[in-house]
């Protein structure tokens, strides 16, 4: 059994997640900023589908990826160069969250729930929750936003209408992060395409210390640089 949160119950360790499934913590509570930010500055993010129970997280081992680990492909790099894409920084955040939650092949539902869309664009509304935008002839074409506490990033989710649109998007976001002093982005879970980016699971203990470094410190820059697009 995991405890069920009420509206004022404290998170739990993050120690007592359970293996099987691998991280759940704890149910339901609420998706108040402050409960957002608490769950995030240690280690926790909720994931759950419509008609659940909000259900927190915090999976051991925990993908990561290192700003200077970053893997660009050579195709992925052509892509850069030929600066296809016009990126922009927070113009579109429920845009891209919409995107983001429409629906995937090999997909029944969707984990991006009309409450979460809400709780974090009213996260994005106090500075704490940012997109990076890929625009192609004035289209939105894909996308990745994330939540920002100190000089830590954690990735949520990202899109791609077009070919590389994310992937651009990405890069664009971690070139981002080292000018705000901002080392590592959380990625959550292990998949196939954080990986191929170069990230990296690491033991939760580890990435909770880095937590306790990261969320403290001021970031080095705004997160939206003052020109609309810039190298990666």
């Amino acid at each position: 059994m995991i405890p069920w949160l009420r509206k004022d119950t404290p998170f739990p360790p993050i120690a007592r997640a359970l293996r099987r499934p691998n991280g759940l913590l704890c149910a339901s509570g609420d998706l108040s900023p402050q409960r957002l930010l608490d769950a995030y500055r240690r280690g926790i993010f909720p994931w759950y589908s419509e008609g659940e129970p909000i259900l927190w997280w915090s999976p051991d081992p925990r993908q990561v990826l290192f700003a200077a680990e970053l893997h660009i492909s050579r195709s992925l790099r052509r892509r850069l160069s030929s600066r296809r894409f016009e990126i922009r920084y927070d113009t579109a955040f429920r845009d891209v969250m919409l995107n983001c939650a429409a629906p995937r092949p090999k997909q029944a539902g969707t984990w991006i729930t009309s409450e979460m869309i809400e709780a974090y664009c009213a996260l994005h509304t106090m500075g704490h929750a940012h997109c990076v935008e890929a625009w192609l002839d004035g289209e939105l074409v894909g996308g990745i936003y994330g939540v920002q506490i100190g000089r830590m990033f954690f990735g949520e989710s990202m899109f791609s209408c077009v070919t590389d649109a994310s992937k651009v998007a990405l890069v664009h976001l971690i070139a981002r992060l080292r000018c705000m002093g901002v080392p590592m982005m959380d990625c959550q879970q292990e998949t196939p395409h954080t990986t191929s980016l170069g990230a990296r699971a690491i033991p939760r203990t580890e990435f909770v210390a880095w937590l306790r470094r990261l969320v403290d410190l001021p970031p080095l820059a705004p997160f939206a640089p003052a020109l609309v697009s810039e190298s990666p």
